[in-house]
Formats: structure tokens, sequence, C-alpha cells
């Protein structure tokens, strides 16, 4: 009997690919078992599942740093998710480890992000009784939330990849591995190029000994980083020990130059405290949420189900509905 293509791309993962890596043959599975597919291996599947999910398209008008930008070049969580994933196929792929699951965890790991960025996780972090943290919440997205209460099924390595690219424990693939750094690549190097758009900084604002270090441009910091990460990662991805310090340095002066800056940050107490509205609204009347979310508030709680429905809003939606909800509406002749 004649192999399957997937089959023969398994056979092709063990000849090609590292000792270290994740072989697609090898996954620890799925929570809800499932026929193998004919053409995918079982992380090829679950990156097209993240691709095809509501969530993955809400990304596209959720915020990075700068909330509401007016112009068509600023980043959103969509692109900074394209731009990680871009940067830890590269890793990836120079190591030899697995490029499939790779990139399906890095598509993933911001699934659960609330809208206007992390004053928004900040602000359900505050509300909600079981706290708020995004990368928990992108699990919870993959596993319970998406379809209709049905979740994506998808598998332990990129479950655990998601959960674990952000803070705590480090994720037991190399490959999950790879997520935490290049969401850090990627995110200081588009955040200064958004932040000199925006006339917050010039890239001449950056130190110039510190940019001597890391490079003299994005795409250079980019490159120096990546190559660093490669040339330095063995049995765990890491950066060098003086590219690591160089890199905290640069967070530092962006912390103050840009993060913490009152021209990026001057609309934030409006959306903490438009986010504030809406679950103080919806705990009170939680059958005024969609269905879906009445559901989950008579199978769990309210508030984890209000944390759930706010979480999944866009910037554009959640500014809708708080005007739906407490905007007077002008009356309108015949």
């Amino acid at each position: 009997m004649s192999i399957t293509l997937r089959e023969q791309y398994e056979e092709k993962e063990k000849l090609l690919l590292s000792g270290r890596a994740c072989l697609s043959s090898a996954s620890r599975g799925r929570s809800v078992a499932e026929d193998e597919d004919d053409v995918r291996t079982c992380f090829q599947r679950d990156r097209d599942r993240i691709v095809h999910a509501q969530s993955f398209r809400r990304l596209k008008h959720k915020t990075q740093v700068f909330l509401a930008p007016a112009g068509d070049h600023y980043r959103t969580r969509l692109t900074h998710t394209l731009e990680v994933s871009q940067i830890a196929r590269t890793i990836a792929r120079a190591l030899a480890l697995n490029e499939d699951l790779t990139e399906a965890i890095a598509l993933g790991h911001d699934l659960g992000h609330t809208p206007f960025g992390h004053a928004g996780e900040r602000a359900l972090g505050e509300l909600s009784p079981y706290g708020f943290k995004h990368y928990e919440q992108s699990v919870r997205v993959v596993e319970k939330l998406e379809k209709n209460g049905e979740g994506l099924n998808l598998c332990d390595e990129v479950k655990n990849g998601i959960l674990c690219h952000t803070a705590g424990e480090e994720a037991y693939t190399l490959e999950g591995q790879i997520i935490r750094i290049a969401d850090k690549i990627a995110y200081i190097n588009h955040d200064i190029d958004d932040a000199e758009r925006a006339g917050v900084i010039r890239e001449e604002d950056i130190p110039l000994e510190l940019r001597m270090k890391l490079g003299m441009s994005k795409s250079k910091r980019i490159n120096n980083m990546v190559l660093d990460v490669i040339n330095n990662s063995a049995d765990k991805i890491r950066m060098s020990e003086e590219c690591y310090s160089n890199f905290m340095e640069l967070h530092d002066f962006m912390f103050v130059a840009v993060y913490r800056n009152p021209v990026c940050k001057s609309e934030e107490t409006k959306a903490v405290a438009m986010i504030k509205k809406l679950y103080e609204y919806y705990t009170a009347y939680p059958e005024k949420m969609p269905s879906e979310y009445v559901k989950i508030a008579e199978e769990e709680a309210v508030e984890r189900a209000v944390c759930d429905y706010i979480a999944g809003m866009s910037d554009n939606y959640s500014v809708k509905v708080f005007n739906n909800l407490f905007v007077p509406k002008f009356w309108h002749e015949a």
C-alpha cells in the first residue's frame, strides 16, 4: 500500500531535522483524538486552523502600541504576529528545527490579547477575580472559545508554546522557546519603527554606543539579534549574555522614551475607563452578551464570561459596543 503525502513528509523530517527538533510524528497529540490528514502533518493542520480562526482575523483591529493609529503603516497585533512568525521561522530553519510547529505557535501566541494592547490586559487583570494574562487567554481561546465552544483541538506542543511565550516556565520544545525570543526581537524593533513614524523618537535618539553594538538600523538590529540566537543556541534557545544585556538596555530606553511617553499613551486612560465600564455593565447584565458567552456565564462564572467577551473584542468593536450602550443617539426626523 502506498504511503500518504503526510507520511512522506514525516519521513523527510526524520532525515532533515535536528535530533533536538520536535517531529510531527512524535507529537504528544490532541485532547480529542482525530484521524490523521492524508496531506498535512499535525502541526501544519494546527497552523491552518489558527489562520482560519475568527480570533486570528480580529487581530488586525487590535492595538500593538499606538491606540487607533490613523496611518496605514503602524503595526497592529496581526502584523506583529506575522513579524514574529517570520523571525521565528528563520531561526527554526537555521537550527534545523520544526518550522511548521514554530509557525503554528507564532501565529497563535497572541490570540487572547485584549483590545487596546497591554492597557486592556492590565485593566482586565485588575477587574477580574481570576486575574488576566493574555498568554493564558490565548490558550483558552484555542481550547474553549473558538468554533462556538468546541475549540481548535490543537496539539499539546502548540498550546504549550503559546502558554509559555511570555513569562514563567519555558516551553518544553525548542520550537516553543524560539517564540519567546522572536517575540522580543520583533516588538522592540517594530516599536522603534512605529515611534519614529509617529515623531516620538528619532533613530539618533537611541544611545550611539547601543546602536553600534546592536545595529545602526532596524533591519541590522533584527539581523544581528537573529544571528546571535542562531550562534548561541543548542540544547536551549538563547541569546548571548552580551546581546541580551544590550537588548535589555534598549528595552529600558524604550520604556522611558516610548512605552511611558504621554504622546503614545494619551488615549490609554479613556480606553481603560471604557473597558471598566463595559465590564461593570456585563457583569450586572450578563444576559445582554451574545449567547455563547451567556452559556459560559451559566457553566462557569459571569466574571469569566465577561472577560472572555471583552478580551475577544477588537478596538473598533469595543468602541462600537460602548457607544451603543452609553452614548445617547440623536433623534432623526422621519
